[in-house]
């Protein structure tokens, strides 16, 4: 089951720019302390794409020994054909992990078709896994469109989705007319609310690495029927949120991350850190929320 929050983690860098795993265990035991379901390691907040296979491994392999059976792992595993994505599933299975969040594959643009052949291929390989469908099309420039939701609406170990495209009117679609079908996880940090609201159960969350507490209480409190109460962090938290959507999220992960004390270091390249303007700006959000 997909519920609660669950953090797209960070990858945190030393001063030399290597995977600072100490410092990745931290983050972990600071977010289970704050209430989180379990973690998503290896998605776009954590870097994936910037990571040698060999870091890759590793990482999986502190998170599942870090979190045991404390909460539920979902695992990025993406490439840009469907031969990368089935090594990274590869490894991914082998050191233990059973669920995956997979997008479509960037860069060769495949039409729903191809895509829908991409998943079956993955599915056929690997009967142990589940799928957790990623809907990013500002990253990938193609859509997890409603052809390939009807095609997997009835496979059973393709559970969910997680949507990510900012279009609130297809996530009420799918918490509609997929709601037996497709367990529905919010990824657009700004909507967080409104999913639920419309049928999400789950929010994979970047804010999570750096304010765990609000984004629980969120929850906690529509899970209890307190509306008005889960509203009211929800507009403490909208400023920051907004923020980090409008442009370079994954460096103003981290700098919430760093301003939650955690050194977690900068971005890798190509992604250059922020300006001390856009630090400002963040971190004058950031205090204003109700720690």
């Amino acid at each position: 089951m997909l519920q609660g929050i669950l953090p797209a983690l960070v990858t945190p860098f030393d001063e030399n720019n290597q995977v600072d795993y100490e410092t990745l265990v931290n983050i972990i035991e600071y977010q289970l302390k704050a209430g989180v379901k379990g973690f998503v390691p290896l998605g776009s907040t954590g870097e994936y794409y910037a990571l040698t296979n060999q870091e890759r491994r590793q990482i999986l392999k502190v998170v599942k020994e870090t979190v045991g059976d404390r909460g539920i792992l979902i695992a990025g595993a993406n490439g840009s054909c469907t031969r990368e994505v089935l090594e990274q599933v590869q490894q991914t299975v082998d050191l233990g992990y059973t669920n995956l969040l997979i997008a479509p594959p960037y860069y060769a643009l495949p039409s729903q078709e191809e895509l829908i052949a991409h998943y079956n291929v993955i599915l056929d390989a690997f009967p142990q896994i589940n799928i957790v469908l990623y809907n990013y099309p500002v990253r990938t420039n193609v859509e997890v469109g409603y052809e390939v939701l009807d095609a997997f609406k009835d496979h059973p170990r393709v559970i969910g989705i997680k949507e990510s495209s900012g279009n609130l009117l297809r996530a009420i679609e799918i918490g509609g007319k997929y709601k037996d079908n497709y367990q529905l996880s919010c990824g657009s940090d700004d909507q967080a609310l409104d999913f639920f609201l419309w049928g999400a159960t789950s929010w994979i969350c970047g804010p999570a690495n750096c304010f765990p507490n609000k984004v629980v209480e969120i929850i906690d409190k529509y899970n209890v029927g307190d509306i008005k109460g889960a509203q009211d962090v929800m507009r403490q938290l909208f400023p920051v949120m907004a923020i980090m959507e409008s442009g370079k999220f994954v460096q103003k992960v981290k700098y919430g991350c760093e301003l939650a004390g955690f050194k977690v270091g900068n971005a890798r390249m190509p992604l250059l850190p922020l300006t001390e303007k856009e630090k400002a700006e963040f971190k004058c959000a950031f205090d204003a929320i109700d720690k």
